[in-house]
């Protein structure tokens, strides 16, 4: 194919303590750290929306502080995948919506769905959640309106009248998913199975969505080993593989494959504990710039 979809390459979160006078220069500002990530990489998955809803002035201070071209994505509450279990979340989708991810603008890429290890595949239960996810900006307008009344006073929408889309993948801890059931659903639904590269958990390479959505945590340790040159390599094949529309000569669990065609390809590394994300990232950067 001719064409290919956009590669964006970053870290997940980019606020971390051991990351200064490594990373990022010694007495840079700490308010100046997302300015110095977002020039270094091409995208950042932000985290901080997992533990707690954060306020619309912050997702607005987030876009003004990087590139006209760069992307997040958006980790989902925990409250919704960890503690309600995707169970009776119609209000806290909603209020997730609300609380100001839309006026990232352009700059909103996926939204992240991460489920707990103990979280095993319940078909209906997953039907029945990524039927309330919207895919575009007017239909996540719409949600976010049915907020709870409590967040009536914070609650912010994108007014820019214009329709982009909402990208939703689903990061999945527990081997149950790894059917082909659990994967066809997700595609018909056009939502993203995250490619997870961990020794812990499934990693699954079908491609589900018009997106491919990888997180990286580490080839060998949880969260802390790094990838060598021979991995990186590899990373740069599978992302330009997956762009351009083909698919990596990995084993599969569906037995069609996906259309063929252009994809947008999100890889975050998650392998932060010993300072090697965003050295890594630099990297696959660099490898994938090399083979474009």
């Amino acid at each position: 194919m001719s064409q290919s979809g956009k590669i964006r390459i970053g870290i997940s979160g980019w606020q971390y303590e051991p990351w200064r006078g490594d990373f990022y220069p010694e007495k840079l500002p700490q308010k100046k750290e997302l300015n110095f990530a977002a020039n270094t990489l091409t995208s950042i998955e932000i985290n901080g929306t997992f533990y707690s809803l954060q306020r619309p002035t912050s997702f607005e201070k987030w876009a003004a502080e990087t590139p006209d071209e760069f992307v997040f994505s958006v980790k989902a509450p925990r409250f919704i995948t960890h503690i309600r279990r995707l169970t009776d979340v119609d209000a806290p989708v909603a209020n997730f919506l609300a609380s100001g991810i839309l006026l990232l603008g352009k700059k909103l890429g996926p939204i992240l769905w991460q489920l707990p290890p103990s979280f095993h595949c319940d078909i209906p239960k997953m039907e029945a959640f990524v039927k309330l996810l919207p895919h575009d900006t007017h239909a996540a307008n719409r949600t976010a309106g049915k907020h709870d009344k409590w967040m009536s006073d914070r609650a912010a929408f994108d007014k820019s009248g214009e329709s982009r889309p909402v990208r939703h993948a689903i990061e999945i801890r527990h081997k149950s998913f790894a059917v082909p059931e659990f994967l066809e659903l997700l595609r018909a639904y056009n939502v993203a199975i995250v490619c997870a590269d961990t020794v812990e958990w499934p990693r699954i390479t079908d491609v589900t969505a018009d997106f491919v959505y990888c997180r990286l945590h580490g080839s060998e340790k949880l969260y802390a080993s790094g990838y060598d040159a021979k991995s990186i390599k590899m990373w740069a094949e599978w992302t330009t593989a997956w762009a351009s529309g083909e698919e990596p000569k990995t084993d599969r669990t569906l037995k069609k494959s996906p259309p063929k065609m252009a994809r947008d390809v999100f890889a975050y590394f998650d392998n932060d504990v010993k300072v090697r994300a965003p050295f890594d990232a630099q990297a696959l950067i660099k490898q994938v710039s090399d083979k474009s």
